[in-house]
């Protein structure tokens, strides 16, 4: 007692607020959406489509005009969940079924984080960060997952019916195989999944990552939203998104949790223009999907928490997905762990206009493992040039070697170059590209990139129907009959995968550059090309940057190309017999491209850095692509 006397004395001193429970963190809520573009919405100045709640959201919120994503979907998901470019966690492109590589476990993720703050944590849509089991969502940092674990148009015929598919998954298992016509219900599924998720977590503090798979192509609005807009089925599914957080918002209000609940919502890249009506808007943005002009990945980005952000506000600093994770971590009270390196920064201060300026000095712009611009301030200084979007040309006002530096604060959509007036600016754009170059790499991995994750064996979801018979192993491929212009589907194109491959044909060009030959995209492939009058030869493994090589020499007359990719990744080019060019790539094509085959152009994803929509100018015979049997 004589202890305890003492001690009860000292407990009276000390004042009943320190004593009250810490307040619980607050909610986070990320909707993410797919391929949406900067001018889709109406808060963005999208005059036809219908977004009511989103306008909400931007009245009762914040909107930031300088927020940034990546040029393609799985790049910006890896920065989301880890803080840093795609390129440092070598997550460059776009993951395929069963590709053998993922998001790696020796990554933090911020779903990790917060779980380890106490937060329930669920995942619900598109992951698409790897579909192996060591990849999923569950083993990274989400209590439950409920979506597709890519893209809705990525859809490899099941076996049992030959029909195309994309499976949909409860935590780690395939629960139902969806035709094109099953995805109509996912806006309405994913919903209904959110909601149950918030009312069962709601009196703990919880993270719902929800990563639509609208709008991306193929387009599949809901039955209660088909034909509903007068400006086609692409705007149906952006009406259905708008209901979608609508329900949300809503749903916080009924629980009063809206106060204690952060809300973000944002897209993944750009709209990808090259699919007429089914494409979204940019707005004055320049370029889209797969470009690093700003409609590629300058994305319509709103933050909503009653009470904490003022309404109506607006905020141009720069700002990104990359900063999400040290932002999410230390809203809930955690510290952002120091053994590896992120790039984002916390960007509460501007949220809750405690500031102006943005975190970082700069930001970069990264296609693949290719620097193509930096942004400080108004300025941006693009390096090289830039195709306007996945499929579409080099513009003719960014085709040249020079640098090109826009003021965005007076030129959004990049129409006027300014280097010349300004080589103060440049030089200290160039400083910083170069310290990112030093750290990151330009086209190969630098000294900063750490690896992704790895799987010996990778597997299909579900047993898939073979798209070839494997019979022509060992012997040239028959596409000498080819003209330019033609593009053979993959399951009658070249069989690549695990194969050392050798392209040959005769070549006389009339133009400096165009594609001789292509097969494969932004995760895997190869093509043959000219660039400035130079023969190329790119090779792209899966999870690999790209590599190239090229003749010394311009080519001048009509001659006999051979290319070819061996065992171990050695790479050789030779013009008339001789070689010119050698190099080393990581391996062989590790699976088979899901890209057609096409003669004197690319009709999809480029396998490097060329224009592969304008034809061939000159003559292309005797073409054939011989593949050695699997070792």
């Amino acid at each position: 007692m004589k202890v305890l006397l003492p001690l009860l004395a000292l407990i009276a001193m000390v004042p009943h607020s320190a004593l009250r429970a810490a307040p619980a963190p607050p909610n986070i809520v990320l909707i993410l959406i797919d391929d949406m573009g900067y001018g889709d919405v109406g808060p963005f100045g999208s005059k036809q489509n219908r977004t009511p709640a989103i306008d909400r959201m931007a009245r009762e919120g914040m909107k930031l005009t300088s927020f940034y994503a990546a040029p393609v979907c799985s790049v910006s998901r890896a920065q989301v969940m880890t803080g840093c470019y795609g390129q440092r966690v070598s997550v460059p492109g776009v993951f395929q079924p069963a590709s053998r590589n993922g998001i790696s476990d020796q990554e933090h993720t911020v779903a990790e984080l917060l779980r380890a703050r106490g937060y329930a944590t669920m995942c619900i849509g598109k992951w698409h960060l790897g579909d192996q089991p060591p990849f999923l969502p569950t083993r990274h940092g989400f209590d439950s997952y409920f979506g597709l674990p890519y893209s809705n148009d990525m859809m490899p015929k099941a076996k049992a019916t030959g029909t195309p598919v994309v499976p949909l998954m409860r935590d780690d298992k395939v629960i139902e195989l969806l035709t094109g016509e099953g995805q109509n219900q996912l806006t309405q599924r994913y919903t209904d999944e959110a909601i149950k998720f918030m009312r069962a977590h709601q009196h703990q503090p919880f993270f719902l990552y929800l990563p639509h798979t609208a709008v991306h192509v193929p387009i599949h609005p809901g039955a209660r939203f088909r034909g509903k807009s007068p400006y086609g089925r692409y705007s149906d599914w952006v009406e259905e998104v708008d209901w979608s957080v609508g329900r949300v918002l809503n749903t916080l209000n009924e629980l009063k949790l809206a106060s204690h609940t952060l809300v973000l919502f944002t897209s993944d890249n750009g709209p990808w223009l090259t699919q007429g009506a089914d494409a979204g808007s940019a707005g004055p943005l320049r370029g889209g999907k797969g470009s690093t002009w700003e409609g590629g990945m300058r994305e319509p980005t709103i933050a909503w928490w009653p009470g904490k952000i003022a309404p109506g506000a607006v905020c141009d600093a720069v700002a990104g997905n990359i900063d999400l994770l040290p932002t999410f971590v230390q809203l809930a009270g955690g510290t952002v762990p120091q053994d590896k390196k992120i790039d984002g920064r916390d960007i509460m201060p501007l949220l809750l206009g405690q500031t102006h300026v943005a975190p970082r000095e700069a930001h970069f712009y990264y296609n693949n493992y290719q620097l193509e611009a930096v942004r400080a301030g108004p300025w941006k200084l693009a390096l090289r040039p830039q195709p306007e979007g996945m499929g579409k040309p080099e513009p003719p006002d960014a085709t040249s070697p020079g640098l090109r530096l826009y003021n965005l604060d007076t030129d959004i959509g990049e129409r006027t170059n300014v280097a010349d007036a300004h080589p103060d600016v440049v030089q200290r754009l160039q400083r910083l590209a170069a310290q990112m170059i030093a750290d990151l790499g330009d086209g190969r991995r630098g000294p900063g990139v750490r690896p992704a994750g790895v799987v010996a064996h990778p597997t299909t979801l579900y047993p898939v129907a073979l798209e070839a018979d494997d019979a022509s192993a060992g012997s040239p491929v028959a596409v000498g009959t080819l003209k330019i212009g033609d593009a053979v589907g993959k399951a009658a194109a070249p069989q690549v995968a695990h194969r050392p491959i050798t392209i040959s044909c005769d070549v006389e060009a009339k133009a400096p550059n165009g594609v001789i030959v292509a097969q494969g995209g932004s995760a895997v492939g190869y093509a043959l090309y000219l660039k400035d009058g130079h023969v190329a030869f790119v090779v792209r493994t899966a999870g690999d940057a790209a590599t190239t090589i090229v003749a010394p020499v311009p080519l001048t007359t009509r001659t006999h190309l051979e290319a070819r990719l061996q065992a171990g990744g050695a790479m050789t080019l030779l013009i008339a017999g001789g070689i010119v060019a050698t190099g080393k790539a990581p391996g062989l094509l590790d699976r088979q491209p899901q890209e057609d085959f096409c003669v004197g152009f690319d009709n999809q994803k480029p396998v490097g850095h060329y224009d592969g929509a304008t034809h061939f100018q000159g003559s292309i015979e005797h073409l054939q692509v011989a593949t050695d049997a699997r070792p």
